[in-house]
């Protein structure tokens, strides 16, 4: 049976707006759905991920695992991943023709390596069940009303709506929440999340371009502690290690004013200790070759001339003719780089805010609202963030479907009690 007459509006054209879009219209048949998009372009932010391969989800198939790689939310996915999780996301886009592949860090992308077949799946599936699109409609109110909800637009144009899914994603300024305050919803302060760490003015950042494959950084005076991959740039340290630390500290690094220091360990696998002993070694194995002729421990070997710059090391020399000051200074740079951070560059490819509509106001089974029955919130406009790699998308499929399903199912207990009413 057909819905009569509902209209679903979804303010957000996003991958959470677009997704809960297609599946909310082909699940109720019948059923009014439109989307929102303040902008001209739908699914941006999709188009840009993975360096525009877009990062669909991460090959992590264990829920409370999956849920450890959220900053804030994860008590509040580890629920809603039971709804729907990796492998419901792996088989929808498979049934429409997107196959998806893991690559060694475990992140997700499609074969093709082209985002352009992630968007043109969730377009197609869309217009395949007559989804109106809204571009360049920015709401700038929304109330509740007898029948459900009335919005006004930035362009003075009006909409009512039955149910309303707010799929805005991220706002940078607390502000730019208020309209969403006005509903009675409490909002966590925006700050950001995933970003690199600007070193001005430190001779490292003629290195820019090297990647070290393993490494450990702490932020000196914190508990904040991360393994994995660093970049180097013309502006400072980005990559892996970075961006999951940026996460997880993202209030604690906003709350420094961005201006901190970072102790990088270049040999992780080695204490300062084993360094130097290592260091030693090489006096006596590697004794007649000059010490730039090739790099230890696996370093790039521009690092390793960087080190033995830095260190008052020269290139030309012997091993055997390493002076015991040189040595320890090496072993320490080697093992405990310190840097100062001042600011902060955007990672542009998987920005992501931290904050939003607070948990505790929204049902996870269900992503709808406790304060007003019809409104449901999907995606990154939920103060939930997850760490660089797959997680923000599975979110955002994850809450954007549970909103779809429930819609749904909202819309067939309506027909049912029409129907026994008659």
């Amino acid at each position: 049976m057909e819905e009569q007459g509902k209209t679903l509006v979804i303010i957000g054209g996003g991958a959470a707006g677009v997704f809960c879009a297609a599946n909310a219209a082909r699940l109720r048949p019948g059923l009014r759905v439109v989307v929102l998009e303040k902008s001209g372009r739908l699914l941006s932010k999709v188009k840009v991920s993975g360096g525009g391969r877009c990062n669909v989800t991460h090959a992590c198939f264990d829920i409370d695992e999956m849920a450890k790689m959220y900053p804030r939310g994860g008590h509040f996915v580890r629920k809603a991943f039971h709804r729907w999780f990796t492998n419901d996301t792996i088989e929808w886009f498979a049934q429409r023709g997107v196959a998806l592949k893991t690559e060694a860090d475990g992140r997700m992308f499609p074969v093709t390596d082209s985002s352009q077949t992630v968007i043109g799946c969730l377009l197609d599936e869309a217009g395949k069940w007559g989804v109106e699109i809204w571009t360049h409609a920015e709401v700038k109110e929304i109330r509740p009303v007898e029948a459900g909800f009335a919005m006004r637009l930035g362009d003075g144009r009006e909409i009512g709506a039955d149910y309303v899914c707010i799929a805005c994603g991220g706002y940078p300024k607390s502000p730019m929440f208020d309209w969403i305050r006005a509903l009675g919803h409490s909002i966590e302060e925006p700050v950001p999340s995933l970003f690199t760490f600007n070193l001005p003015g430190d001779p490292i950042t003629q290195l820019m371009g090297v990647s070290v494959g393993e490494t450990k950084v702490k932020i000196s005076g914190s508990r904040l502690l991360e393994s994995g991959p660093v970049l180097i740039t013309h502006w400072g340290l980005s990559g892996p290690a970075i961006l999951r630390m940026s996460a997880w500290g993202a209030r604690e690094l906003a709350g420094l004013g961005y201006d901190f220091s970072i102790r990088v360990n270049w040999v992780p696998g080695l204490s300062e200790q084993e360094v130097r002993d290592r260091l030693q070694g090489l006096r006596f194995e590697w004794g007649g070759r000059k010490m730039g002729s090739g790099a230890p421990f696996r370093l790039p070997k521009r690092l390793w001339e960087w080190c033995l710059d830095s260190t008052g090391a020269i290139k030309d020399i012997r091993w055997a003719d390493l002076a015991a000051r040189d040595q320890n200074r090496l072993a320490g740079l080697l093992g405990a780089a310190t840097f100062t951070v001042k600011g902060k560059t955007t990672f542009k490819e998987e920005f992501v805010t931290a904050g939003g509509v607070q948990l505790a106001e929204v049902d996870p089974g269900t992503c709808q609202s406790r304060k007003i029955a019809g409104l449901f919130f999907a995606g990154e406009v939920l103060d939930v963030d997850g760490v660089t790699g797959g997680f923000n998308f599975q979110h955002a499929w994850t809450s954007g479907w549970i909103v779809a399903q429930s819609v749904a199912r909202v819309a067939a207990d309506t027909i049912k009690n029409l129907s026994y009413g008659s």
